[in-house]
């Protein structure tokens, strides 16, 4: 059925003006984003078809460009859009997920607090939490981006944005996809050199957490931050 055809108070926009957003369906939410189908299929029925294609709606999370493809009327704006809107979406939820005012010296609470940031990641990324002299987070920046097997570590790019933001100490995370937290050797190598680099700065490499969706390993846990 086109939105045409439906009655103009059954519509998704016209139902989202009068009951707001929280009472449409996933479907008439998708068919709103989507704004119109094209000759002979509707925007809802065009909804339907992502929501069958992906069977759950949390699994939008992990879509790409080639998701949807052979889907007719999905075309490249439509698929662009949708991937924006969704990248929104993800990027609130992990500002609303990290809590900046937690003191950050527990490895369980930073994974806890972290763990959002690699979710439906297929690739290791390697992420910063630069601290104040209390352990508060001052900022978290996103650093490197390897592949599934790897990911190439600078220091000098660690240590410029410590000084960058006036930190005292940093915390290093980093997540494997493949969901085994044990460090490898370049794991090892790369957290001992950066312990090295920050007792001569004077700037201090609290933890190395590598996270997976279910568990974390902290080289402060396990002693190996000397």
């Amino acid at each position: 059925m086109l939105i045409k055809e439906i009655p103009v108070e059954e519509r998704p926009r016209e139902r989202l003006l009068k009951l707001g957003s929280s009472s449409l369906s996933n479907e008439e939410l998708l068919a709103i984003i989507l704004k119109n189908g094209t000759k002979g299929v509707s925007a809802k029925e065009l909804a339907l078809e992502i929501l069958k294609r992906i069977k759950s709606i949390n699994n939008l999370k992990d879509i790409n460009i080639y998701t949807f493809d052979n889907i007719k009327g999905l075309g490249l704006v439509k698929k662009i859009e949708l991937l924006a809107i969704l990248e929104l979406g993800k990027r609130i939820y992990l500002e609303n997920n990290l809590i900046k005012k937690e003191k950050y010296n527990n490895p369980k609470l930073i994974y806890e607090y972290s763990k959002s940031l690699f979710l439906g990641l297929k690739q290791e990324c390697f992420y910063c939490l630069y601290l104040d002299t209390k352990k508060n987070l001052i900022e978290r920046k996103l650093l490197f981006m390897g592949t599934i097997d790897k990911s190439l570590i600078h220091p000098r790019e660690v240590f410029k944005n410590a000084y960058l933001c006036s930190a005292s100490s940093i915390i290093c995370l980093h997540n494997h996809p493949s969901g085994d937290v044990l460090p490898s050797k370049a794991d090892i190598e790369i957290t001992k050199s950066l312990i090295k680099i920050g007792n001569i700065q004077g700037i201090q490499l609290v933890d190395h957490i590598i996270i997976s969706e279910n568990n974390y390993f902290s080289f402060f846990e396990n002693n190996l931050m000397e």
